[in-house]
């Protein structure tokens, strides 16, 4: 969110007390409606955001943390494996 903009959060949290989900690159934390706050690994290493919205509600939370003690993001994907050659057999 830009500077200028005031946004009222719900809570500041540590990015340490938040959980990552290596597999959806996502950071959530518990929301006092049951469900949770989420907030993309790649919006706060592009510094695009630092508020965690709980899609449930309409509470948010301002994430605190370092850009630089980020996981950092993969940059070459894990290539596929090779498939099986199938070899046509004639009947």
């Amino acid at each position: 969110m830009a500077d200028d903009e005031e946004v009222a959060v719900y809570d500041e949290v540590e990015i340490e007390d938040m959980t990552f989900d290596e597999t959806l690159q996502i950071y959530h934390y518990p929301c006092p409606c049951g469900d949770r706050f989420e907030i993309a690994l790649a919006d706060l290493q592009d510094e695009s955001t630092d508020i965690a919205v709980c899609p449930s509600c309409s509470l948010m939370i301002r994430v605190i943390y370092d850009l630089d003690n980020l996981p950092k993001p993969d940059s070459d994907p894990p290539a596929p494996e090779p498939a099986e050659q199938q070899v046509p057999i004639a009947a």
